[in-house]
């Protein structure tokens, strides 16, 4: 009777053998002859992607947009002893077999007959068809279709394109797939690097990923043993002795968050390599970290900082904020790409400009002294007036009111066109910020800036040589910063922003300090705030290099100390100063003569420098009948080719200044609008003129017939 029980059972379960064996083989011939070639990868699947510093150092790793991190993977690009230990754990016979084991398949299916553990059939192909398709293989008809899809891809594809398309999409525990993320997060690597114990202990994840996952605290001894198992086989005799290798979980690259944002806008690359020094980026991260630490009780919360390097302009350093993370400062806001009034830190371009077009040298004396241009009346940030100061000092002491009367004689769009040719994104249309762009009027990015100074530096930024290198020369003298540092600092209207630009050798650092809600810092100048880090930041990157040396261009000439024109014959105490050969003012001083009646030196100063010595307290002695061998008038205002708004209403606050400087002794200046004669006035003081709409030449004339003349627009609006 048991034989005949025995017989029936055997028997029983030979035809469902049988059958599964037949239904097996349709699967194998509809799999490998019949079904169209599918996509390997699902068409949703979506990856990570990685931002490399100029070392190749991964610096920021993203999620994808699953909430997966998940890598490609390449085989050239994967340590052979990670494929070694993969194969050997997985699927032994994998480049063999077409999908299916059929040995592994007939032990399995002969341990569900006898009821032992003989292990699984799945092979690399199988278990990648049911991560692709998502197949549930409980059932066993979710298993016959992971068989079935095992097969298509065999037939469709290379064993590397299917090895790489596992490695891709394999599950190492937690919300980690693929082993080039795994070997970056569980061993700080990528996975070129994979030491043999590193690729055992990662080639046992899949199998249990949520029981093996390297982030839960406590260990499962199946782990363990599943490793030893391995690594056993690997290399015999070494696994027990080297005991279980533990993968620690290491955080996750999420430097330079701003950058890295940057980099990978734009672009459908997995990964961007970019020029980035990681050295110094952490440099700057910790100089910006111990000011904010230092005057934050002062109510100075965030500053951001680029550095380039100049020779290739490439971005070394690039912090957007004090803190990312921080939600107080609204830290997530770009500093680097933020617009913002840079404050006087855009000067040194005008005096290039001006120095370019022959308007001054570096000794030229500038008026600074109460002006007006036309209903824009600018001032010092001290309310204070210096007097004749020097083009060089004044750019060194950025000196308001000489500012702005120099890009009031600039032509060709002055500043405002010399910002648009180099890529500054100015809100209006040129000519719309008119004199106040000297000040801060316009808003720029700190980008846009650094960029600015790195093109003076390189002196290929549509000025010459000679013109940017004197504006840096200038700069480099300037008391209290480090030595060979060219830096100009900026604070906008308000005590919004305050920045520091600096060049030293190869280098352009730009430092900005403010609040991205405009919060104002009452009393803080940028040289109180931003020069300091900037100086801090310098000396914690060991910045080292000299600028460069004069271009051929330039050479040294005698000038006045006095006049800072040409030196004469009869000038008392002369210095030498930087003059662009054919280019800078060819004047010979005029304020040194020696007088015939009594062969004595005297000074001669025109009457509108008489005036602003007199008003900085350094009164000098006039002398009469100066004004015989004088120049002619200089009209200030109004400005040429400039268009004057005034309202209907004819009050007084509408009438157009009418100021000229003259010779010492001219006496009066008198005014002609065409043949209408419109009054007279002292030299260096203001006629008011109520003007009507239209286009007007201006004439000045001194009392000894000396002219000047200047064309400008009038316009009235309600």
């Amino acid at each position: 009777m048991n034989a005949r029980k025995s017989f029936i059972l055997i028997w029983r379960w030979s035809r469902r053998l049988l059958l599964a064996a037949s239904i097996l083989a349709a699967l194998l011939f509809l799999g490998w002859f019949i079904l169209p070639k599918p996509d390997l990868h699902a068409r949703e699947t979506g990856f990570s992607r990685m931002v490399f510093d100029r070392d190749g150092r991964l610096i920021h790793l993203t999620l994808s947009a699953d909430g997966t991190y998940r890598l490609p993977a390449r085989l050239g690009d994967v340590a052979e002893v990670m494929t070694q230990a993969t194969c050997e754990f997985e699927d032994r016979r994998f480049f063999s077999h077409i999908g299916v084991d059929a040995r592994s398949l007939a032990r399995s299916l002969w341990g569900v007959v006898s009821g032992q553990k003989l292990g699984g059939a799945s092979t690399l192909s199988m278990q990648y068809a049911r991560l692709r398709w998502k197949i549930q293989t409980r059932s066993v008809a979710g298993k016959l279709e992971q068989i079935f899809r095992a097969v298509q891809i065999e037939r469709h594809f290379s064993k590397q394109e299917i090895l790489e398309a596992y490695f891709t999409r394999a599950p190492y525990g937690g919300n980690v797939e693929g082993i080039e993320a795994a070997a970056r997060l569980w061993c700080g690597k990528p996975a070129s690097a994979l030491t043999l114990r590193e690729a055992a202990a990662l080639a046992v994840l899949p199998q249990s990923p949520a029981s093996r996952s390297p982030r839960r605290t406590v260990r499962t001894s199946a782990h363990a043993a599943a490793q030893a198992r391995l690594m056993a086989r690997l290399q015999p005799g070494t696994a027990a002795m080297d005991g279980e290798y533990v993968l620690t979980p290491h955080a996750v690259p999420r430097e330079v968050p701003h950058f890295a944002r940057r980099m990978l806008a734009g672009t459908i690359a997995g990964s961007v390599q970019t020029t980035l020094d990681s050295r110094q980026q952490a440099a700057v991260e910790r100089s910006i970290g111990d000011f904010i630490q230092q005057w934050e009780a002062h109510g100075v919360r965030n500053a951001a900082a680029l550095l380039l390097h100049v020779p290739t302009g490439e971005t070394r350093s690039y912090a957007g904020s004090a803190g990312f993370f921080n939600e107080r400062i609204e830290g997530q806001v770009d500093g680097v790409t933020a617009r913002r009034s840079p404050g006087s830190a855009l000067k040194p371009f005008i005096y290039a400009l001006a120095q370019e077009q022959g308007i001054i040298h570096p000794a030229t004396l500038l008026d600074d002294s109460p002006q007006r241009f036309g209903a824009y009346n600018p001032e010092n940030s001290d309310r204070g007036f210096l007097g004749p100061i020097s083009a060089a000092e004044a750019l060194r002491r950025s000196r308001n009111l000489p500012a702005v009367e120099l890009l009031s004689r600039l032509e060709g769009g002055g500043l405002d066109a010399f910002l648009r040719s180099n890529g500054v994104a100015l809100a209006r249309p040129p000519g719309g910020y008119g004199l106040s762009l000297a000040l801060g009027g316009a808003e720029i990015s700190l980008e846009e800036i650094a960029r600015l100074y790195a093109g003076l530096r390189r002196g290929d930024c549509g000025l010459s040589r000679e013109s940017a290198w004197l504006a840096l020369d200038a700069l480099e003298h300037t008391p209290g910063a480090p030595a060979g540092l060219a830096h100009k600092t900026g604070t906008s209207h308000g005590f919004r922003d305050a920045w520091a630009c600096g060049v030293m050798g190869d280098w352009v650092l730009c430092v900005w300090v403010g609040h991205f809600n405009a919060k104002p810092m009452p009393g803080l100048f940028a040289r109180d705030t931003a020069a300091p880090l900037l100086f801090q930041t310098v000396q914690r990157l060991g910045l080292r290099g000299k600028n460069s040396p004069p271009p051929r261009g330039l050479t040294r000439v005698a000038v006045c100390a006095d006049s800072g024109e040409l030196a004469g014959a009869d000038c008392p105490h002369c210095k030498q100063s930087w003059f662009i050969a054919g280019v800078s003012p060819i004047l010979k001083c005029s304020v040194h003569r020696r007088s015939i009646e009594d062969d004595v030196v005297r000074e001669y100063w025109p009457a509108h420098r008489l005036e602003q010595f007199r008003r900085a307290g350094l009164p000098r002695r006039e002398i009469a009948g100066a004004a015989e061998s004088a120049t002619p008038p200089r009209i200030v205002s109004p400005q040429k080719s400039f268009t004057y708004v005034v309202r209907h209403s004819g009050t007084e606050q509408n009438r157009i200044p009418l100021e000229a400087h003259a010779a010492a002794g001219a006496g009066r200046i008198h005014w002609f609008a065409g043949p209408r004669y419109l009054g007279a006035s002292k030299p260096a003081q203001a006629l008011l003129w109520d003007a009507e709409p239209g286009e007007w030449q201006l004439k000045a004339v001194d009392e000894s017939g000396r002219t000047a003349s200047v064309r400008f627009t009038v316009t009235a609006v309600n």
